[in-house]
């Protein structure tokens, strides 16, 4: 009988241990950290041009924007639509520095209904 009891003591004291040792699953928390896309222009002088680039997160499908080139004096220099490849990250846009007016240009991305403002300055 005492047998018994110290088996069965044995058991439960095993249950119980295991109940309270059994492994916490971590709480996964997923933060959504929002993406701001990168634009950014170069004045390259040395080989007349201005080289801009629009970056975004790679995406399984086409991605549309649109690409506004605006004067100092606020007159869009030039507009083109552009698409980004699926599976790929970057349009690109260059310009002749040549027979472009001199002071603050900007390169404005139109992306998910969003504005991207890249400004650079000529002087000649």
């Amino acid at each position: 009988m005492v047998k018994f009891i110290i088996s069965f003591l044995l058991i439960i004291n095993s249950i119980l241990f295991a109940q309270g040792n059994a492994p916490v699953k971590p709480e996964v928390v997923v933060k959504a950290i929002p993406y701001n896309p990168n634009v950014e222009c170069v004045v390259l002088a040395d080989e007349d041009s201005i080289i801009c680039k629009f970056e975004v997160i790679r995406a399984d499908k086409e991605q549309q924007v649109v690409v506004s080139w605006i004067s100092p004096t606020g007159e869009i220099s030039r507009t083109r639509e552009m698409i980004i490849n699926a599976g790929d990250s970057t349009a690109y846009d260059y310009r002749h520095l040549d027979g472009r007016e001199n002071g603050k240009w900007n390169f404005k991305i139109i992306y998910n209904e969003k504005e991207y403002i890249s400004q650079f300055e000529l002087s000649k």
